[in-house]
């Protein structure tokens, strides 16, 4: 599932249409897709793992999913859930979910809770985090409403980073370590988007899809699905702590 920087990453790939015409829609999705023909975009935005085609009225809302994918100005063999041709490129999305918002985006997104975003409020976070001190840290971490756009690889990264078990509970977390959850959530994001612009993001994982630990060179612990997430883990039962 692409995680908010790679999110970010395509809206910035796609910022040459913004402002093009919609000449001629295709797919096979469900949704009308017609209702775009004809219509210009205003801007390509993205809140955590949405990715956002804004018109006048209405906007396109584009969640990869588990095994989604895009091609700009090229096809797979695969049909497309979506295609939208210009005059001159076209955008083409595979293995989707498609829904339309109606109106103001900003009335129907909290910008200030998507780690990647300018508007990005930290003590918000803290608030929501501190009302479900039962939640674990992995569950918190994957938690759209209070992280939008962090994912799983950045969950076991940043846990990592701060020394913290998985199974922790937020209310268990000293007030430094609640803090440098919040700051890596969004700092990792950031670096994250970093290394997958340049290419090398999997070359600066520490945890994920690893065997060893880094620090203590022994194996590390692997869970198919932990917490009610369900989703895998990979952490250190020596360096990263228990909170309970």
């Amino acid at each position: 599932m692409p995680e908010g920087p790679s999110i970010v990453i395509l809206r910035e790939q796609v910022a040459p249409f913004a402002g093009r015409k919609v000449l001629r829609v295709a797919g096979n999705s469900k949704v009308e897709l017609q209702r775009m023909r004809g219509q210009r975009v205003l801007e390509f935005r993205s809140w955590g793992k949405h990715f956002l085609i804004e018109f006048p009225d209405f906007s396109m809302r584009v969640h990869f999913l588990l095994f989604g994918s895009y091609r700009i100005n090229e096809r797979k063999e695969a049909a497309p859930r979506m295609s939208l041709a210009f005059q001159r490129g076209e955008l083409n999305f595979y293995a989707c979910s498609l829904k339309y918002v109606e109106g103001d985006l900003d009335q129907s997104y909290v910008w200030s809770g998507d780690v990647m975003s300018d508007q990005w409020d930290p003590r918000a976070a803290r608030r929501k985090l501190k009302a479900r001190p039962a939640m674990l840290v992995c569950d918190a971490l994957l938690d759209q409403t209070i992280f939008a756009g962090v994912g799983n690889i950045i969950k076991n990264e940043v846990l990592f980073r701060i020394h913290v078990h998985p199974q922790s509970t937020i209310g268990a977390l000293p007030t430094r370590k609640l803090g440098e959850l919040i700051k890596q959530a969004r700092e990792y994001s950031f670096d994250f988007y970093k290394w997958k612009k340049a290419f090398v993001l999997k070359k600066h994982y520490l945890v994920h899809t690893k065997k060893l630990c880094p620090r203590c060179a022994i194996p590390l612990q692997f869970r198919a699905s932990l917490g009610q997430s369900q989703r895998r883990s990979f952490f250190c039962d020596h360096c990263q702590r228990l909170y309970e």
